[in-house]
């Protein structure tokens, strides 16, 4: 990375600088020779943490035991060394487990050495520990934010698919499920009664230019998340509007009850989302049904939507299974309340959703 090219521009110099300026140098040639042979290796410090802490402590061990052997008071090297920090840091902040502990055996032991060689009591030793061991601190703690900020990332991703899975399901697949249906019964009355079939047709365009409409407002979204112009939500209000539109049998009826004035959008919009999905499936799949009941009461403290038909509990009737139930039960879960779907005591299929009035902060 350019950063650390700019990192070698500066220590290069700076090790030279030191090397000819300063006149309490050990091994003046040697000194300065490791010093700048050992900034450019700091290059692959991210790329390949343990062999650059192998190559740099290595030589520094190297040079501490020749230190020794050779009976120096001090030890031998450039205060521009102390790049050598950047070292713990980079192994565990972007090395593997294994790297990481491979290559602080090696810190440890470059550090044993040097303190071998130039002791001057406890304090200071233990000092110098705390000062080689607080860069590798420092980049465990930072590899562990990122880890933790791309889990959030991937989280954030996973719900926004689902989102986008439920808006599709309840909005793209509600309106085609509506012109597969109008196309079916044109088909069968389009020998007998024209004029039916050409109302099924004219059903079938609305709900196309609806289903264009509203795939374009996702699009929209997906493209441009700030700027998107987006459709307002729609509510309990609407509901029965969406009763209507079905038209023919099984005959829908809403009920609605309490007061429903205040509701939080998030909520009014998840109650027309949950209706509109069990209206769909009782007019897909529930057999010899002729009736569906809508239920919406709303009390001091929680909304609840109760969708009911007459049909057929056999089990050619529909399942509670599907994608839809578990996107109905996604949007009750979500704002703190709770969905049961399942069959009827006497016959029918029940979607019951409990909602609290105002949708949780946060």
């Amino acid at each position: 990375m350019w950063r650390d090219w700019l990192l070698v521009a500066v220590l290069v110099p700076t090790a030279i600088g030191e090397g000819f300026l300063r006149a309490d140098v050990a091994w003046r040639p040697i000194a300065l020779v490791l010093t700048v042979a050992l900034v450019f290796p700091l290059l692959w410090r991210r790329t390949h943490p343990l062999a650059v802490v192998a190559v740099v402590f290595g030589a520094l061990i190297v040079l501490d035991i020749a230190a020794l052997i050779g009976g120096e008071g001090t030890s031998v090297g450039l205060y521009t060394a102390v790049y050598v920090l950047f070292l713990p840091y980079s192994l565990f902040r972007w090395g593997s487990g294994r790297e990481a502990a491979l290559g602080l055996a090696i810190i440890l032991a470059a550090y044993a050495v040097g303190v071998a060689g130039d002791y001057t009591g406890p304090v200071d030793a233990a000092a110098a520990f705390i000062f080689l061991m607080f860069p590798a601190v420092l980049g465990a703690s930072v590899r562990l934010w990122a880890t933790s900020r791309l889990r959030e990332l991937d989280q954030v991703r996973l719900r926004e698919r689902e989102q986008l899975a439920r808006e599709l399901h309840d909005t793209v697949a509600r309106h085609v499920s509506a012109m597969v249906i109008r196309a079916q019964a044109g088909q069968v009355v389009a020998a007998s009664h024209p004029g039916a079939a050409l109302e099924a047709l004219q059903v079938i365009e609305e709900e196309g230019s609806r289903t264009l409409a509203e795939m374009r407002i996702m699009i929209g979204a997906l493209r441009d998340r700030e700027d998107a112009d987006l459709a307002p939500q729609r509510g309990v209000a609407d509901i029965e509007r969406l009763a209507h539109g079905l038209g023919g049998q099984p005959r829908v009826e809403v009920h609605v009850s309490g007061e429903l004035d205040d509701l939080g959008s998030s909520v009014g919009a998840a109650i027309y989302r949950i209706a509109q999905e069990a209206i769909t499936n009782a007019v897909r799949h529930a057999r010899h049904a002729t009736r569906i009941v809508v239920l919406i009461a709303g009390d001091d403290d929680h909304v609840r939507l109760t969708v009911r038909d007459d049909g057929d509990t056999s089990p050619a009737g529909w399942s509670p299974a599907g994608f839809g139930v578990v996107g109905m039960t996604e949007r009750a879960t979500l704002l703190g309340g709770t969905l049961e779907a399942g069959p009827c005591p006497d016959r029918g299929w029940m979607v019951n959703a409990v909602l609290p009035r105002m949708a949780p902060a946060g």
